[in-house]
């Protein structure tokens, strides 16, 4: 009598991501972006001292609503230092046109943020055991940014593969993420609603009221509202 053969179906791990999470309209795509690829996603975000606090109520209803396997957020207290108006008793930029936005770097720029928000998502990588990092950096709406420069995100790679052990040991690449980095808004909002982000459950302000209310007048409201506009797709 021949031996019963089973067939049997291996199913390959799904890939880990780490993704950078702010509750924001980009972070939320990227989010979204990384799920449609396939990937299981850890959502991170930051309480690092923001006056617009409220935008991790918007990362926690984003990653509820998207999907994570798990959802952090790291307090690390940058106000500390200060030396932003998002993190210091200094005025949010109100009113500025396009082309003032697009010129030097904003008081807005919170100094060395992408870097230690980045060594944060490295050492979770390297616990989960992953490659693959996922930032929503954009190069054209905040061109003043020079942490969300093609440049530098490349640079922060390659240090990255040098300074883990997954990088020493195991080779293993370490890749970062930067779908965005060469869309306008509203390319943004276009890629969004193709991926069904919830647009209604994020956060963009800067300059927030008493209870919650977005200003309308800071960078990120302005690049937000324009972003839709330009998209013809409404702001829920």
């Amino acid at each position: 009598m021949r031996p019963l053969q089973w067939d049997v179906a291996f199913i390959a791990p799904q890939k880990r991501a780490v993704c950078l999470l702010s509750g924001g309209l980009d972070s939320a795509t990227c989010l979204a972006l990384a799920r449609r690829e396939g990937y299981a996603c850890y959502a991170l975000s930051f309480d690092y001292g923001q006056r617009h606090k409220i935008e991790l109520e918007a990362a926690r209803r984003v990653a509820a609503s998207i999907g994570v396997e798990k959802h952090l957020v790291a307090k690390i207290g940058l106000d500390a230092f200060g030396g932003s108006a998002l993190t210091d008793d200094i005025a949010v930029p109100k009113a500025r046109s396009t082309e003032e936005m697009g010129h030097g770097i904003p008081v807005t720029y919170v100094p060395a943020r992408n870097t230690i928000f980045l060594s944060f998502a490295l050492a979770w990588a390297e616990v989960l055991e992953s490659s693959d990092i996922f930032i929503g950096v954009n190069a054209l709406d905040y061109s003043g940014y020079p942490d969300c420069r093609p440049e530098y995100v490349e640079a922060y790679e390659r240090m990255a593969n040098l300074a883990t052990r997954a990088g020493v040991e195991e080779a293993s690449e370490l890749k970062i993420h930067t779908p965005l980095m060469h869309l306008n808004k509203a390319q943004i909002v276009r890629l969004g609603e193709e991926l069904g982000v919830p647009f209604g459950l994020t956060y963009s302000c800067y300059d927030p009221g008493p209870e919650g209310q977005a200003c309308g007048q800071c960078d990120a409201c302005l690049l937000r509202r324009k972003g839709f506009e330009e998209a013809g797709i409404e702001d829920r």
